[in-house]
């Protein structure tokens, strides 16, 4: 059974290692915030670094997740010390399970609050894609995906929460489904 890869990419208006009050902020609720997605139903797995690495998301070692990947259009640090950026690569069952965990609770309350923390770029922030089971999507593939999205739009190789495809390519219908959407979500013909 296909697995529902997630890609979000964010730029950072101040360097993760900002001592700041709304840096820590972003750091301390993204830990809980994570904590509480990896239990939520629908959710497989997410990129982690190895145990006790060290350095920047550039130089640690992502394991079968793949080298640490960015979009073209990041021009911030790369460095310990300057890099300014917030990336996540998931896996789960299915939208609704990822819309579920994403758009309620602390992660909402946290989506409320993105313009505190991130730049508005003009670009997409999420890309989901289908891959079959047992497939480790790698970070190089979430940039990719997400490059293709921003150029080309939507397709059944890229596409965000209100455009979504099945696993065999067929438009999904996802009324509510999204940041404009609301309660009340379903898919399927």
């Amino acid at each position: 059974m296909p697995h529902l890869a997630l890609y979000t990419f964010g730029v950072l208006k101040s360097a993760l290692a900002d001592p700041a009050p709304l840096t820590r902020e972003l750091h301390e609720s993204g830990e809980a915030i994570y904590r509480k997605i990896s239990r939520h139903p629908g959710y497989l797995a997410h990129a982690k670094a190895a145990e006790g690495a060290r350095g920047s998301h550039f130089d640690l070692d992502w394991g079968a997740w793949g080298e640490f990947a960015v979009p073209a259009w990041y021009g911030k640090g790369r460095t310990a010390d300057s890099t300014a950026l917030a990336a996540t690569l998931s896996l789960w069952t299915d939208l609704i399970s990822a819309f579920d965990a994403i758009y309620t609770g602390a992660h909402r309350e946290a989506l409320n609050r993105r313009y505190d923390w991130f730049e508005r770029t003009g670009r997409p922030s999420h890309v989901f894609w289908w891959v079959n089971d047992g497939v480790i999507p790698t970070w190089q593939d979430g940039v990719s995906r997400l490059e293709h999205l921003h150029e080309h739009g939507v397709a059944p190789q890229a596409f965000a929460f209100h455009h979504a495809f099945a696993p065999d390519g067929t438009p999904l219908r996802t009324k509510g489904i999204g940041p404009e959407g609301g309660q009340g979500h379903r898919h399927g013909s």
